[in-house]
């Protein structure tokens, strides 16, 4: 757009007002969403129409926008180029960066109407609402899987596709979701940023330093709700309530019988090897 162009500035204002008096006037005929800029109805057409003309030469994945693709082959250059300036994060988008500095700034502008909860992002908002609605949009179209989010449904289909598009620089291994593999690189390094402050002992990841500190705290977050008997750790938890609901998930492939834990299926098969 040229803004010294007059019909280019009378366009803009046009657009523009629109924020303000809410008209939306694109309106897809498949699911009745409507937009303020046609440009921007074309772009939501082509999740109807699957078309995604953009496709990256390293991995093959296509995309409906092309700035969804220049963003995605960083993953491939490692480029990050829009550093924090609070703690010097580096991320491959603006927009990354933008919503990261509000961690620093305290900034929590979107408020759960039902339960006041309060969150940095629009989308992270939207995605908390469907527990109150109960509300599941996204479906795989291999099982009939539903789930709140998008992102959730990208990487429940790699069960299906099995897709594994995130690859380690060191030693080629590939994972399904970028965070496993930015924990995995970590192994590379040697590094364990994360530290006991009671007993020195340090961790690669986050979530393993708070399971520790439950040793010290003698915190058990996690209660059974039938006997109240809590746990350190949910996946206990979990475990321990096939005791309430007779689940027995692991078999003998020799006499069938099944148990509610995979050491006591080991256990007992050793009845059959003499082991």
């Amino acid at each position: 757009r040229d803004p010294s162009n007059p019909k280019e500035s009378s366009s803009i204002l046009v657009l523009h007002q629109r924020i303000h008096t809410g008209e939306r006037p694109y309106s897809c005929l498949e699911c009745g969403k409507s937009f303020i800029q046609k440009g921007a109805l074309g772009l939501h057409q082509r999740i109807h129409t699957g078309d995604r003309p953009y496709s990256c030469s390293e991995c093959g994945k296509s995309f409906t926008q092309k700035d969804s693709l220049v963003t995605h082959q960083k993953i491939h250059t490692g480029e990050r180029p829009y550093s924090c300036s609070e703690c010097w994060k580096s991320f491959d988008c603006k927009r990354t960066l933008v919503h990261h500095q509000k961690i620093h700034t305290g900034e929590r502008p979107y408020s759960c109407s039902e339960c006041g909860k309060s969150y940095i992002h629009k989308g992270d908002l939207v995605h908390h609402m469907r527990i109150h609605t109960g509300e599941r949009p996204f479906s795989c179209s291999e099982c009939g899987k539903s789930f709140m989010k998008k992102g959730t449904l990208v990487h429940h289909m790699r069960i299906h596709t099995g897709g594994r598009p995130f690859s380690c620089s060191e030693c080629r291994k590939s994972f399904t979701d970028k965070r496993v593999l930015n924990r995995h690189k970590i192994i590379h390094t040697g590094e364990r940023p994360y530290s006991c402050s009671e007993c020195g002992k340090s961790y690669i990841h986050k979530g393993d330093l708070v399971h520790h500190m439950r040793i010290h705290t003698g915190e058990r977050p996690f209660s059974c709700s039938e006997c109240r008997k809590s746990f350190t750790d949910k996946r206990v938890l979990n475990k321990h309530n096939r005791i309430h609901t007779g689940e027995h998930l692991y078999s003998c492939s020799e006499c069938g019988k099944s148990f509610t834990k995979k050491k006591t299926l080991v256990i007992h098969q050793r009845i059959h090897t003499g082991e």
